[in-house]
């Protein structure tokens, strides 16, 4: 039992090897926005999301740019021995929740007050590497 536990948690370390996430949290963006630009390049293989992102006009894609080249920098340090063209990495999750909200007021007509909500949202990115072939 304890060899075929040990097996289990290699396999799954082995797993996570191939796996690497960057957060972005409190950003300064609605998250209707946000979403917009997130599902221009989820799934897609990262040479490609990079450029959608470098040549977006939307001001979401910049910070997804930033975030992505942070996952990007991070598979990196898990996997220094491996290169990034072999590993064939690709959005596999991308996740945008909305984050705490600035509740203003401005005034309006006939001594009423509208509250204005500034929203944020938090941004997970998840890459995953297409090359399984030696765990199959």
């Amino acid at each position: 039992m304890g060899s075929r536990k040990k097996q289990m948690a290699d396999a799954l370390k082995e797993s996570k090897k191939q796996v690497a996430f960057a957060k972005l949290n409190n950003c300064p963006t609605s998250p209707r926005k946000m979403r917009l630009v997130a599902d221009l390049v989820r799934g897609k293989q990262i040479d490609k999301a990079l450029n959608i992102l470098k040549f977006s006009p939307k001001e979401a894609s910049n910070r997804l740019e930033k975030l992505l080249l942070s996952a990007i920098a991070n598979w990196q340090a898990k996997n220094e021995d491996a290169s990034i063209e072999d590993a064939e990495l690709f959005i596999q999750e991308i996740r945008v929740d909305s984050g705490s909200m600035l509740k203003r007021i401005r005034p309006a007509p006939q001594g009423r007050a509208h509250r204005i909500r500034k929203r944020s949202n938090h941004v997970t990115l998840v890459l995953g590497a297409n090359n399984n072939t030696e765990s199959n």
